[in-house]
C-alpha cells in the first residue's frame, strides 16, 4: 500500500495547506464558534471526523459481538441493546488533533484550528454490565473495539480499531450509544452504534462499532501502537493520547468579517462568555485576558449542571473602548493542570490545548 499511502511528515517551513488536507478539511469539519451559545451541541453543528468512509449499515441486522478472552462470548442485536438498561450522559467530545494546524512545524493532517470539539448527549446502555456477563479472566488485560470503517493509513490497511485498558473499558458511564441528543444517530455520528468513553479524546470513541475483543496481551494494532501518540521525532516510540486536557473557548463577540473573521465589536459593556472542560478532573477556573495575555482577569463560571464530562458555561463583564485587542481565556482543572500559552511540540500534533487569540477591534464611533 506505500504506491497509495504515504508515512507521516511535517509541512517545510513557507508550505501552504495542500489540496490533500483541503479535502480532508471539506469532509470533516469543526463547530462554528457562534454555537458554543448552546449547552448542547445540535447534531448539525458538532464537530465531525471521519477516518476512512461512512459504512453503509443496516440498524435492523445490526448485532454487538463481544469475544476474546471471555468465559461467554455474547452475540446481542441493536434491539436487544434498546431493551438494556438506558442511560443518557451529556460529554464533550474533542478530537485529538485539534488545534494541529496552528504548530510550527505543521504536522500534515486533518488541518484542525480549534473547533474540533462539541457537547452532546448521548444515550445508550453501558458497556461495563455486557463485559461482566461475558466473564473477564483475571488475566484480561485490554479491550479491543472495531468500526465498520475499512480504509488504508499510512500504508497500514485495516478496520478502524482502538482498545482501552481493562479498568477504563470498566467504568460505568462508559457507553454503547445508539442515540445523539435524543434521535438516532446519524450515519456520520456512528449509526447505528458506536462507543462514547467521557473524558478522553475522540479517537477513543470507536464510530459504527460492531465488535468487542477481550485481549491478555496489549493490542498493538495501528490507531494504539503507531497514531495517537506523542511523540518529538519518528523514531520516538511516545506516549499514548488518552484524556482531554483542559481547554477554555471564547465565543467570538461582535460581527465578523467574512475572509479574516476578525471580530468588529461596538463600544461598550460587553459580556464575554465561553465554554471549559477538561477530561482529567472537573473545571475549577477559569481566566480571560483582552490584551494579549500581559494581564488576566477571573471568569464566572456557571454551575456544572451537565455533569463531570460536559463543557461549562464561564463570562466575563468588559468595557470596550476604540481600539485592537486579543481575547484568550485559559481553563484549570481539579487536577492542576492550566492551558500553556506557549504550547509544547509534538509530531502529531495531539493534545495541543494552547489557549485561543480571538483578535478584536472596536471602532471609534
Amino acid at each position: 500500500m506505500a504506491d497509495v499511502s504515504g508515512p507521516s511528515r511535517l509541512a517545510e517551513p513557507d508550505e501552504a495547506i495542500s489540496a490533500e488536507e483541503l479535502q480532508l478539511a471539506a469532509r470533516n469539519h469543526g463547530i462554528p464558534l457562534e454555537a458554543l451559545r448552546y449547552d448542547v451541541t445540535p447534531a448539525g453543528l458538532h464537530y465531525l471526523l471521519i477516518h476512512y468512509d461512512i459504512p453503509e449499515l443496516d440498524p435492523a441486522a445490526h448485532a454487538l459481538t463481544i469475544g476474546g478472552a471471555v468465559d461467554r462470548p455474547l452475540t446481542v442485536s441493536l434491539a436487544e441493546l434498546r431493551e438494556r438498561p438506558r442511560v443518557t450522559h451529556r460529554v464533550t467530545l474533542e478530537c485529538a488533533g485539534n488545534g494541529r494546524a496552528l504548530l510550527h512545524p505543521r504536522p500534515v493532517s486533518q488541518p484542525w484550528l480549534v473547533e474540533a470539539v462539541g457537547n452532546a448527549e448521548w444515550t445508550g446502555t453501558p458497556l461495563a454490565p455486557l463485559l461482566r456477563e461475558a466473564g473477564l479472566g483475571p488475566d484480561a488485560l485490554d479491550v479491543v473495539f472495531t468500526g465498520a470503517d475499512h480504509g488504508v493509513e499510512r500504508g497500514v490497511e485495516q478496520d478502524y480499531q482502538r482498545a482501552l485498558p481493562v479498568a477504563d473499558a470498566l467504568r460505568e458511564e462508559v457507553l454503547l450509544a445508539y442515540e445523539m441528543n435524543g434521535a438516532p444517530l446519524l450515519p456520520q455520528h456512528g449509526a447505528p452504534l458506536r462507543l462514547i468513553v467521557p473524558g478522553w479524546y475522540g479517537m477513543a470513541h470507536v464510530k459504527w462499532l460492531h465488535s468487542v475483543e477481550v485481549r491478555t496481551e496489549p493490542f498493538e494494532g495501528y490507531q494504539n501502537a503507531v497514531a495517537y501518540r506523542l511523540r518529538r521525532d519518528a523514531d520516538d516510540p511516545g506516549v499514548p493520547v488518552t484524556r482531554i486536557e483542559p481547554r477554555a473557548l471564547v465565543r467570538p463577540p461582535g460581527f465578523p468579517d467574512f475572509m479574516s473573521r476578525r471580530r468588529v465589536l461596538r463600544p461598550g459593556l460587553c459580556t464575554l462568555d465561553g465554554r471549559a472542560w477538561s477530561g482529567h478532573a472537573p473545571v475549577v477556573s477559569v481566566e480571560v485576558t483582552t490584551d494579549g495575555g500581559t494581564t488576566w482577569e477571573p471568569a464566572e463560571l456557571d454551575p456544572a449542571e451537565g455533569g463531570d464530562f460536559a463543557w461549562r458555561r464561564w463570562r466575563h463583564e468588559w468595557t470596550a473602548t476604540p481600539g485592537r485587542y486579543v481575547l484568550s481565556a485559559r481553563a484549570t482543572d481539579a487536577s492542576g493542570r492550566t492551558q500553556p500559552v506557549e504550547q509544547p511540540w509534538n509530531r502529531g500534533g495531539f493534545a495541543n490545548n494552547l489557549v485561543q487569540r480571538v483578535e478584536v477591534v472596536v471602532p471609534a464611533e
